[in-house]
C-alpha cells in the first residue's frame, strides 16, 4: 500500500478478511463496528468535504478521529463507555492496518496511542418484585403490541438476558416442551441455555400463535416486523413506565 491508495480496499479486507474469516467475530460485533466506521466517514466527509469512496488513509489520522470521538460525546450525547467501545473499533481496525500498510508506521502509532476515557463506574439498579408486577400490568394486551411487550418485558425479567440477546432471539431458540428453555449465544460465542418458568412457558406459548409478521422468524419483532433497535425497546419502556398505575412503585 503506498501512499496514494484510498481507505476503502483496506477497511473492505479489514471486515472482509479480519473480522469475518480470521477472527469469525460475532454479527453483534460485526454490526457494532460497522456503525462506528459509518458514522466516522459520515464525520470525515463533513470535515474534510471528500466521498467515504474518495479518502486516503493517511487523511483519517489521530487529530480526526480524536475530533470525531469529541463530536459523538459533546454532540450526540454519547455516553464515555460508547466513546470507548467507538475507540476500540478503531484501534483494531490500526493495529490491522500496521501489518498492511507499514508506511503509515508513524501515522498509525499516533492513532493507538490515543487513550480511552476513565469514567465512574454507576451502580445498576434492580426492580423489585412490586416494580417488575406493575411493569408487565402497563401493557394493553387487547392488541398484538401490547402482548409482544408483556412477553418480551416477562421473558427478560425472568431470563436476566441482555439487550442485545433479547432483541436477537428467534422463533427457533425457545423449546416449550420437557425442560423449557431459551437458547442463546452470548458474547464470545459461548451458548447457553436459560430454564424458563411455567409462567412464562405459557405466555410465549400463546405468543408463538399470534400472526407471525416479517420473515426473519424474529421472536420479538417491531411493527414491521424486523429486529428491534436498542431505541426501540427504550422507547418501548418509557412507554409503559409512564403508563403504570398511580398506585405502582416508582
Amino acid at each position: 500500500m503506498n501512499t496514494t491508495d484510498s481507505l476503502a480496499p483496506l477497511l473492505e479486507r479489514f471486515f472482509t478478511d479480519r473480522l469475518m474469516q480470521q477472527r469469525q467475530a460475532s454479527p453483534h460485533t460485526i454490526g457494532s463496528y460497522r456503525d462506528t466506521f459509518r458514522q466516522l466517514l459520515r464525520f470525515a466527509q463533513q470535515r474534510l468535504c471528500k466521498a467515504p469512496s474518495d479518502l486516503m488513509f493517511e487523511q483519517i489520522d489521530a487529530p480526526l478521529i480524536v475530533a470525531f470521538l469529541d463530536h459523538l460525546e459533546k454532540n450526540q450525547g454519547l455516553s464515555i463507555r460508547s466513546r470507548n467501545l467507538r475507540l476500540t473499533a478503531i484501534h483494531s481496525f490500526f493495529r490491522y492496518a500496521a501489518l498492511e500498510a507499514p508506511v503509515h508506521s508513524a501515522q498509525i502509532q499516533r492513532v493507538l496511542a490515543i487513550p480511552t476515557k476513565r469514567f465512574t463506574r454507576t451502580l445498576v439498579r434492580f426492580l423489585s418484585r412490586s416494580e417488575v408486577d406493575a411493569l408487565l400490568a402497563a401493557p394493553d394486551r387487547q392488541n398484538w403490541l401490547g402482548r409482544r411487550d408483556h412477553a418480551f418485558i416477562l421473558v427478560a425479567a425472568q431470563t436476566g438476558l441482555r439487550l442485545s440477546e433479547m432483541t436477537g432471539l428467534k422463533r427457533e431458540d425457545v423449546l416449550l416442551g420437557t425442560g423449557a428453555h431459551v437458547r442463546v449465544i452470548g458474547k464470545g460465542r459461548k451458548e447457553r441455555c436459560t430454564p424458563l418458568a411455567k409462567p412464562t412457558v405459557s405466555v410465549l406459548k400463546a405468543w408463538l400463535r399470534e400472526p407471525q409478521r416479517g420473515d426473519r422468524q424474529v421472536l420479538f419483532p417491531n411493527a414491521k416486523g424486523e429486529r428491534f433497535t436498542v431505541h426501540g425497546v427504550q422507547y418501548m419502556l418509557s412507554k409503559h413506565c409512564r403508563q403504570r398505575p398511580r398506585s405502582a412503585p416508582r
